[in-house]
């Protein structure tokens, strides 16, 4: 009976096949033979032997492991016991020498996570190019900025996407930094001293990891310490904040009333169940969605990295849980806003439209300071426009009506002036640069 959305509805094929449990007991599997490699380097074992025992392991099933579990309630030492079964008897005596379970079990979710950043970085790069490409095809675009969801200065939409840009790459650089304090393994014993290994503690330990992949923890307890996974699973919440922010936005401007941003709605594409005329943005709804149950796995994370001494079991339940469902669910939104921003479509007069419709009020601030320019002091300045703008308010007429209108204004200005300051291009400052020097900058950062 399959429970889980992520089993069904979430997730994608390549997440989840790191995640599924099949990996993880294979992966346990890659250690414990790792392990029995590096003790025959050290000469406690034959290494033909141990090569013949590395194509025996293969034949340890999911199933026998669970079966053995189910018995004796230790999933670790039902591994141990199933590949006991399959392995030549002199092999078998050897099998977790030395190890305790999260020998085993940490560094198995080191290269889960591992290989699951290679797939993280990979979408993160992908977006960050798309959304790149989207701030210079649009930086040209004017448009109307709000602030408090009110009429605010004229911006592009090429300024609004390079502004992702930014803190998407900030992300792939986190996640580059860390890299080398989360992709560690561990191979030290019951209370990380090495005791089973004696002198040969630290050689073991590296060749296993080498043989890995992975780089050894600088030090362990039972464990590899939590920091470690409370660092990358802030990484996610982080990330998955930065989509949300995005796909909020575009369901804001996705709204009848702005309609200025479209997400893809397919030709067979169903938006109501009872309103045929429907066109919901839910990709950026799903994405909104499940970025706050990404976000919510911070706190239960954070609690599990506080352990009794050398480490107790409160840990272990809430994990299986976390690690898998944030790491599956942040990729899924990943994913998700690439085909977004991939089809995202923009109309271009209803963007102008709605720029237009605030008649020239958006550019009091120009009116302002070019008033400040001409000899009147600030705060009269702004004093006088604000009037000025809340009749435009109480009259429905446009701000340049008004202006012309007021003695005080047109002393400084002629009507030809007080155009040119209230057409919307003519007030963008450096947007244009700035959107050239961001995907410069991020380009330079990700290596696109």
């Amino acid at each position: 009976m399959i429970v889980h959305p992520i089993d069904y509805r979430y997730g994608t094929p390549e997440m989840k096949r790191i995640w599924s449990e099949e990996s993880k007991i294979k992966r346990m599997i890659w250690v414990e033979i790792a392990l029995l490699r590096a003790l025959a380097k050290k000469g406690y074992i034959d290494e033909e032997k141990v090569k013949k025992a590395q194509k025996q392991a293969l034949n340890v099933t999911p199933e026998r492991v669970k079966e053995i579990e189910r018995e004796i309630r230790h999933d670790v030492m039902a591994l141990v016991k199933a590949i006991s079964e399959v392995v030549d008897e002199e092999v078998a005596r050897w099998v977790h020498f030395g190890a305790t379970s999260n020998d085993i079990t940490d560094t198995a979710v080191a290269t889960q996570l591992r290989d699951s950043i290679k797939i993280l970085e990979f979408k993160l790069k992908k977006l960050i190019r798309l959304v790149c490409e989207k701030a210079l095809e649009y930086k040209d675009v004017v448009c109307l900025g709000r602030t408090h969801g009110q009429p605010a200065l004229p911006t592009t939409y090429g300024f609004r996407f390079a502004v992702w840009a930014s803190e998407l790459a900030r992300h792939y650089v986190r996640l580059q930094q860390i890299k080398d304090r989360l992709l560690v393994g561990k191979m030290s014993g019951a209370v990380g001293t090495q005791a089973g290994f004696g002198k040969d503690g630290f050689e073991i330990e590296e060749e296993v990891m080498k043989l890995l992949g992975l780089k050894p923890a600088i030090i362990s307890t039972q464990i590899i310490p939590r920091d470690h996974y409370c660092e990358y699973i802030e990484f996610l919440a982080n990330l998955a904040t930065t989509l949300e922010k995005m796909a909020t936005n575009f369901r804001i401007l996705q709204r009848g009333e702005v309609g200025e941003v479209m997400e893809e709605f397919g030709k067979k594409q169903v938006g109501s169940s009872t309103m045929p005329h429907k066109r919901n943005p839910i990709d950026c709804e799903n994405i909104c969605g499940i970025a706050r149950v990404v976000r919510g796995f911070v706190e239960p994370m954070h609690q599990s990295a506080i352990l009794w001494e050398e480490r107790d079991l409160t840990n272990s339940s809430a994990e299986r849980i976390i690690l898998v469902e944030s790491t599956v669910l942040a990729d899924h939104i990943l994913t998700k806003m690439i085909r977004v921003v991939e089809r995202l479509s923009l109309d271009l007069d209803r963007i102008r439209e709605n720029l237009e419709r605030v008649r020239g009020l958006n550019l009091s601030e120009a009116v302002m300071l070019a008033l400040t320019k001409k000899g009147m002091g600030r705060q009269e300045a702004h004093e006088l426009v604000r009037e000025i703008a809340m009749r435009a308010y109480a009259n429905n007429t446009s701000l340049l009506e008004e202006l012309l209108k007021d003695d005080r204004i047109m002393r400084y200005f002629t009507k030809e002036e007080l155009e040119e300051l209230l057409k919307p291009e003519n007030y963008l400052g450096t947007a244009k640069e700035r959107v050239d020097r961001v995907v410069e900058w991020v380009k330079s950062v990700v290596g696109l």
